[in-house]
């Protein structure tokens, strides 16, 4: 016995063929509105609701008949319409091929302009055109789509029915506009490097390895694009950045997906307090052209991204936390054990950087509710950054929390040539076999001889930060397509 969906498509197979059978092409290849939804209603009610012709087209929504009346639901990107089709002035042949029509078709349709007596803004129509015969039929509008990973399987479907998710995916866009229109106004310069690399370098993580058969040689997809970008700072670019994405080989949870969207900017003559005042200068720009506000509300909190970031002490804050202080354990093993005590499961592998960084998103993270930067890390889990002056254990690196997510993470660059080369060559003889380790890149650690100008350096990820402003609690509801499990196919 067939199935309800096999029914349907059935049932609208016959009436594609219908349509072709009356010399319609149910798929033509244009149609020109002259108003969005949203430009028509728009201009209704600024020309003081007089009548005016136009036309417009969109996906049908819903529809109700009512004798020789029929209403229709359209939807275009922009918004929604009543259309208003009557026989008397369509004709027979034309109102009759509207029982053809099915929701989830787009049509065109031309006319002018009315309120009905319930004051909705309503096109009368006086033609219409179809414009493409959709196959199957749209989640029940009543439930939406309810099966979560059928909404991130098929996006598509998610999108025609759940305004919500539309709304997140336009703030979005609008969010990354944003910022680059504070980074553009700042004298930042937008610039692409690449996504396959020889090494991957610029951050600790796991890459994407891939095989170029004209070259015979593997390449990496980038994890991070630091350290092309301070390429360009040594080549004379004072300010650069790029927002694209990366790639890193590692779980996949509410707060991380494989491939994400990152911003990292380089800014010569400065360190990493100016990268601070750039952060909270451009989330407050951000919020403001996006909410109109730099208020969000979060897990029942409101937070003011528009306050003086607090400042507080790495090694204090892990103190603070759970009582560990580090600096207490000069190894990744006196540590290991140490953590042990806590019941925290710890791999024997990681590196007394790793492992402090896991002391961080433990017990600190989730504490960091109002927007702060945690400031001055050990040595050993940045390989990249500057020492701090007056104490060589440290280096100069915050990262950005807000609702106890990162959101930045900035250095003041490192960029004494023979220093940097050391730190490469200290990490790969301490995390021997650890595939997360920074490898050495030859070319970079030339440029660096070249000269590197003092350099603040700041990464943000985009989706996190869609996350909070949009205040969703997963970052498969900010990323359209999201990395799942294949399933196998039919």
């Amino acid at each position: 016995m067939p199935s309800r969906l096999e029914r349907i498509t059935e049932q609208r197979l016959a009436s594609l063929s219908r349509i072709r059978a009356r010399g319609i092409d149910p798929y033509p290849r244009s149609y020109h509105p002259s108003h969005t939804v949203q430009e028509a209603i728009a201009a209704f009610e600024e020309q003081g609701e007089r009548c005016q012709d136009m036309s417009l087209a969109g996906r049908i929504m819903a529809r109700r008949s009512m004798g020789r009346m029929s209403f229709l639901d359209i939807r275009d990107s922009s918004g929604k319409i009543q259309l208003s089709l009557r026989h008397d002035l369509l004709g027979q042949e034309r109102y009759g091929l509207l029982q053809e029509i099915d929701i989830g078709d787009f049509i065109g349709a031309e006319g002018k302009l009315f309120r009905t007596k319930a004051g909705e803004v309503t096109l009368e129509v006086a033609d219409f055109a179809v414009l493409c015969k959709s196959l199957r039929p749209l989640p029940e509008k009543r439930h939406g789509l309810a099966d979560v990973e059928k909404r991130y399987r098929q996006r598509y479907l998610d999108l025609i029915s759940n305004e919500a998710s539309r709304n997140t995916f336009a703030l979005r866009s609008k969010i990354i506009t944003a910022i680059r229109s504070f980074l553009n106004k700042e004298g930042f310069m937008e610039v692409e490097t690449p996504v396959l690399q020889p090494h991957a370098g610029g951050a600790l993580a796991r890459p994407f390895v891939t095989h170029h058969h004209a070259l015979d040689e593997d390449l990496y997809l980038r994890i991070a694009m630091e350290l092309h970008l301070k390429r360009l700072v040594v080549g004379g670019f004072d300010k650069v950045y790029e927002m694209g994405r990366a790639f890193r080989n590692e779980g996949i949870s509410v707060m991380h997906n494989p491939e994400f969207t990152m911003l990292e900017c380089y800014q010569a003559y400065s360190d990493y307090t100016d990268m601070m005042r750039l952060v909270e200068e451009m989330l407050v720009h951000v919020a403001q052209e996006v909410l109109g506000s730099t208020k969000i509300d979060r897990d029942g909190a409101t937070i003011d991204l528009g306050l003086p970031w607090q400042k507080l002490d790495l090694r204090e804050a892990v103190k603070m936390y759970c009582g560990i202080d580090f600096e207490d354990y000069p190894d990744a093993a006196s540590l290991r054990m140490r953590m042990a005590e806590l019941g925290m499961e710890v791999e024997p592998g990681k590196g007394r950087g790793r492992l402090i960084d896991d002391l961080l998103s433990t017990f600190v993270e989730p504490n960091l509710t109002q927007p702060t930067f945690l400031l001055d890390y050990p040595v050993d889990m940045s390989p990249l950054a500057k020492r701090k002056q007056g104490d060589d254990r440290f280096v100069e690196r915050f990262e950005g929390f807000v609702a106890g997510m990162e959101v930045a993470n900035a250095f003041t660059e490192l960029n004494d040539p023979l220093e940097q080369r050391e730190r490469f060559l200290q990490q790969q003889r301490e995390r021997v076999g650890d595939e997360e380790a920074e490898i050495g890149d030859e070319d970079f650690l030339q440029a660096l001889e070249y000269g590197l100008p003092p350099t603040g350096g700041l990464g943000m990820g985009i989706d996190r930060l869609v996350m909070l402003l949009t205040n969703q609690q997963s970052i498969r509801e900010v990323v359209l397509f999201p990395q799942l499990k294949a399933k196998p196919e039919p």
